[in-house]
């Protein structure tokens, strides 16, 4: 089916797209809980999701999608994370994987979307995966940890490496339909419980050539795709996009942290017999952590908004704006996790209980730090290391 005029839809401006996420924190901040304890986004709040068109931001428009910019995607992760963190994390990480299928042969998207163009993608883009050349594709086996969102997708884009006689090791991303891969439901974890981030495995299974994207095509900003989803949006770096979805929803989660001390505190009187309120400490970290959360939010904006600029003009962005970008990004999940510790110790014993927002979040913002995208002493480092003229490590930039 030819995905052109048959899937457009109204298109709504940037700013009710934000606001439909906004008017869903109240709903999220009552679901986080069961979410917890289901270990999954709930149906009806991936439902939600699809019903606002918030994942139709990064689709191309030939499917029903808005292309729109980077900005607005992260700033509607932001605020559905401000509800519950597992769910801006769920929506990031299945909304991204959108963009990623316009970089490649439209045959792809067709087989994906041509059925229904609201359908998901999970992924587990680390090379966990061996790939065999074979006529006309990849033999493919290996398993992949934490697909978040997984139980709502149809499909999943996850990475491996083909291994073809007397060539380097190819880390490509594969897309595979649901019948080809089981899954397993093995999610236990301290954060981040509702994002249902299961294993996925595959056990030699054919994938056509045209279903697959080499990281270093991404990396140059190439794709088949973007013969016919020519928006400067599909010539965006791929590692700067996949990073952000795993380190904005901190921002979300930590003004959520915010608001609820700021509400905690103001009617609290301490074992002291003062004020919360008045307590210099608390109102440190209040203004600390606000001042953090502007600061943080005004470098991700400023930073898509001068990729964008190169992806209009045509142009690469360099190497060293690249690492700079995808160290910030990972020093996000870093800094929140360190304001929300100092917040949670403002809040007290009564800080303890379930009934409080506080543990979780913090233990959210802590899972959140464990991902390999977030481990910002390597991306520090690897950026310090090219300023002194020394090789660079990372080309998930």
């Amino acid at each position: 089916m030819e995905g052109s005029r048959s899937h457009r839809t109204a298109e709504p401006e940037p700013a009710e797209l934000i606001a439909r996420a906004r008017a869903m924190i109240p709903t999220l901040a009552r679901r986080a809980i069961e979410q917890k304890h289901r270990r999954s986004v709930l149906p009806e709040t991936i439902a939600e999701m699809q019903a606002a068109g918030l994942f139709r931001v990064l689709q191309p428009r030939r499917w029903g999608g808005y292309e729109m910019e980077l900005g607005t995607f992260y700033e509607i992760e932001i605020a559905l994370s401000e509800g519950d963190m597992s769910s801006g994390w769920t929506y990031a990480v299945l909304g991204v994987v959108s963009w990623l299928l316009g970089l490649i042969d439209d045959r792809a998207a067709q087989e994906v979307w041509g059925r229904d163009p609201s359908a998901l993608i999970c992924s587990s883009t680390m090379p966990a995966g061996t790939a065999m050349p074979v006529d006309g594709g990849f033999r493919l086996t290996g398993h992949w940890r934490y697909a978040s969102g997984a139980e709502h997708c149809k499909w999943a884009v996850v990475g491996g490496m083909v291994h073809a006689e007397n060539a380097a090791p190819d880390w490509r991303f594969f897309f595979v339909p649901r019948r080809d891969y089981r899954t397993v439901d093995n999610w236990q974890a301290a954060g981040l419980q509702g994002s249902g981030s299961i294993d996925l495995m595959l056990e030699d299974v054919f994938v056509p050539a045209y279903r697959t994207q080499r990281l270093h095509d991404s990396y140059l900003l190439k794709g088949a795709g973007q013969a016919v989803n020519t928006s400067s949006l599909y010539r965006l770096p791929f590692g700067q996009i996949f990073v952000r979805g795993v380190s904005t929803a901190g921002l979300g989660a930590l003004k959520a942290m915010l608001t609820a001390l700021i509400g905690y505190s103001s009617g609290r009187t301490t074992r002291a017999g003062g004020r919360a309120a008045e307590n210099p400490f608390v109102q440190l970290v209040c203004a600390e952590t606000s001042a953090a959360i502007e600061q943080m939010r005004a470098t991700l904006q400023r930073n898509f908004r001068v990729l964008h600029d190169y992806a209009r003009r045509g142009e690469t962005p360099p190497l060293e704006l690249r690492l700079q970008y995808k160290f910030q990004s990972s020093a996000v999940i870093e800094r929140c996790t360190q304001l929300a510790a100092r917040m949670f110790k403002a809040t007290g014993a009564g800080g303890l209980t379930d009934e409080l927002p506080f543990g979780q979040i913090l233990a959210d913002l802590m899972a959140a730090r464990q991902h390999i995208s977030n481990q910002y002493e390597f991306y520090g480092s690897n950026w310090g290391g090219v300023m002194f003229g020394l090789p660079n490590k990372d080309f998930l930039l």
